[in-house]
């Protein structure tokens, strides 16, 4: 295992910075997952912790040893790639041992240590097949073993199931999450499926445009989010961000609609109220804090999205538990629940309570 220290990193592309100030602590034996949308810097992140990228500011180590200038090899990492990049000619026991076979290893060392990672993986009836006979979980699979069978101090994983269809990804998930119980390995994993990121997860670094937004347990960055864009972005459906202003005894909407929701400290500075889908309830009118018209009705089975227009306001979405009976073009009561809403400051930061 290993302590990672990530301490002003900065990545430019000549005079282009992409990445500043990235300052970051991985615990031995964390699961941390980088999530942010395309073009954040999270996969340029990972490639400079692999070497594959060169640092270009700061100080980047390993259990206190600087590695800015280690090259990839002498790393001790393993990275599993978004391409499986399985050798077509090699069998499946073969390409997990390979990086053994041209280190030299003996036979003995890469044959135990082949089949310790086909056990872990469920492979080992399949080691003698060629990848062209196993399906995209299996070979996902195989290059998993690859990284575990070099037995590094810390896994890299680069959006490894975005080529799997949902099914596989769910299982696989479930095969990550056992694997790291078990080798309890410090693991970075890159991906932008926000599921994969709240299910797997220690710690979640949120990244965007270069910068990281927020770092924290999953739990923290739904309940209690540093700025409008980890809100949103974390979370599905998406959060209802809504136009604010103080009003008496709390806040008013944009259509006039006051809500008992009491500003922090007294500021006035509040002018968005973020609230989750879950966190509205479709009610009766005489229960209602919002009145509008159900446009779009999902029914997803363990879930109902209702896509509400409200006058004065716009969208709104609402998510119901289990098969909700409502129709499109149907009158709706929104009620808000007070408690779980989030207020913003006009530069997007949320506020504390």
């Amino acid at each position: 295992m290993a302590r990672i220290q990530l301490n002003n990193i900065a990545k430019s592309y000549g005079s282009v910075e992409v990445m500043r100030d990235i300052n970051l602590t991985i615990e031995d034996g964390e699961f941390i997952v980088l999530v942010g949308p395309s073009g954040c810097g999270k996969s340029t992140l990972l490639r400079m912790i692999a070497g594959l990228e060169p640092i270009s500011g700061g100080d980047f180590t390993v259990d206190g040893k600087r590695m800015n200038e280690v090259p990839p090899r002498d790393r001790d990492m393993a990275m599993v790639f978004q391409s499986y990049a399985l050798y077509p000619h090699m069998d499946v026991a073969r390409n997990m041992g390979f990086s053994l076979e041209i280190r030299k290893a003996p036979n003995e060392e890469r044959t135990s240590k082949v089949a310790l990672a086909a056990q872990t993986l469920g492979l080992t009836k399949l080691t003698e097949r060629l990848p062209k006979q196993l399906s995209g979980g299996q070979r996902q699979r195989v290059a998993m073993g690859r990284a575990i069978v070099r037995d590094p101090s810390a896994f890299l994983f680069d959006e490894p199931l975005s080529n799997l269809d949902a099914a596989l990804r769910v299982e696989m998930r479930l095969e990550i999450a056992r694997l790291h119980q078990r080798l309890k390995a410090t693991m970075i994993y890159v991906t932008h499926d926000q599921v994969e990121a709240l299910t797997l997860a220690d710690r979640i670094v949120v990244l965007n445009a270069g910068d990281i937004q927020q770092v924290g347990t999953p739990l923290e960055l739904y309940d209690r989010p540093a700025n409008k864009f980890v809100a949103q972005f974390i979370g599905s459906p998406t959060m209802n961000i809504l136009e604010i202003e103080p009003g008496e005894g709390g806040i008013r909407l944009k259509n006039g609609a006051a809500l008992s929701v009491g500003l922090p400290d007294g500021q006035k500075r509040a002018s968005e109220l973020g609230v989750r889908p879950e966190h509205l309830n479709i009610v009766a009118p005489d229960a209602a804090h919002l009145s509008g018209t159900a446009e779009l009705v999902e029914h997803l089975g363990s879930d109902t999205n209702i896509h509400a227009h409200v006058p004065g306001i716009g969208q709104v979405l609402v998510r119901e538990h289990g098969h909700f009976p409502l129709k499109t073009g149907e009158p709706v009561g929104i009620a808000v629940d007070l408690a779980k809403t989030h207020l913003f400051d006009p530069d997007g930061r949320r506020l504390a309570a």
